[in-house]
């Protein structure tokens, strides 16, 4: 009886020890070198999306303003260059074009992430010139787009050539005005390379062509709605008997239209730039005699596509003209106009 106690005793503890043993097998750590390749395998695909996305470019993108359809059209333009061309883009602007210390401060922001390249429209031809050198020292490209910089230091500036295109309005004026009378001007600023050359390209385009147009005033808006509302409200106001008036941006010819229309100034010959619903409405009814139209899809795209350049060594104009074309009721259904046209 003894005997058997002891037997039995052994059996229990060999299938312990047997259920112990096969328990600590799944728990037992892998040899070193197959668990260094288990590692290597699984983290091979985020290493190598990893590797991919770090060298695929970066260019910031930063425009002049947001709230106008004009900065929505060359967001767009921008984007499919990016897609086009595979890099990665951002795009972003301040609230209005007033603010010039916004928009340093996001060119600021740009910098610090050490780009491959920048896209920059400036709000002010001078403000932002100590970051340009700064981005020239570290060996990042700089492409202006829509409104360049007192400086060489951008590789290429994708525009509109404004001061012909401000001409061109000033000649369309004229004509419809019948050569003679009183005409205003609404711009949106005048530090911006955009604001100076649609202001001079118009005025001296008159002073040198058109002796018999006085040009009464020249005001700047910031290309807030409301602002310019009020100043083309004040300039009408006070000269009666004016018979044009020039908006030098959709911020600025919506306020004229506004103006107009809430003083019944139907006999005004009011000429815009840019597009948006407003003013093709305008058009249409007759309110607005015609305007300007950029490229804005084209602006975008043409700044992405020279930074990419620039980034591979590639060589770029200088001055990338992204081309004008004035739009009235004759033409606005045109193929080639409504290709540029945006609302």
């Amino acid at each position: 009886m003894k005997n058997k106690r002891v037997v039995l005793l052994l059996l229990s503890l060999l299938l312990i020890s047997a259920m112990v043993s096969a328990c600590a097998v799944p728990a037992a750590p892998a040899a070193p070198a197959g668990g260094e390749e288990a590692a290597a395998t699984e983290a091979a695909p985020a290493e190598a999306a990893g590797g991919e996305a770090e060298a695929k470019p970066y260019i910031p993108v930063i425009s002049k303003g947001f709230q106008h359809q004009f900065w929505q059209a060359v967001k767009l333009g921008s984007e499919q260059a990016a897609a086009d061309y595979n890099v990665d883009i951002t795009f972003e602007g301040p609230a209005t074009e007033a603010e010039v210390d916004k928009q340093i401060e996001m060119l600021t922001a740009a910098l610090a992430k050490n780009p491959a390249a920048i896209c920059f429209a400036a709000l002010d031809t001078q403000a932002a010139i100590p970051l340009l050198e700064e981005a020239q020292a570290k060996g990042i490209p700089v492409v202006g787009f829509d409104s360049g910089v007192d400086s060489d230091i951008p590789v290429a500036t994708a525009a509109t050539d404004n001061l012909a295109a401000a001409a061109l309005a000033a000649d369309k004026m004229a004509e419809l005005i019948g050569g003679e009378g009183k005409v205003a001007v609404l711009v949106h600023d005048q530090t911006s390379r955009t604001g100076i050359d649609r202001r001079d390209g118009f005025v001296n385009r008159m002073a040198e062509a058109y002796p018999n147009i006085e040009i009464v005033n020249i005001d700047y808006g910031g290309g807030d709605h409301l602002k310019s509302t009020d100043l083309a409200k004040a300039v009408m106001q006070a000269n009666p008997d004016l018979k044009g008036y020039f908006g030098a941006n959709e911020g600025s010819i919506i306020g004229v239209l506004n103006a107009a229309t809430e003083l019944g100034k139907s006999d005004v010959v009011i000429i815009g730039y840019d597009s948006g619903a407003q003013q093709i409405q305008a058009i249409r009814d007759g309110l607005q005699a015609g305007a300007i139209t950029q490229n804005p899809i084209g602006i975008g795209y043409k700044c992405v596509e020279a930074a990419v350049k620039a980034i591979n060594g590639e060589p770029v104009d200088k001055v990338i003209d992204t081309g004008f074309f004035w739009y009235d009721a004759s033409n606005i259904d045109e193929a080639e106009i409504q290709a540029v046209l945006y609302e």
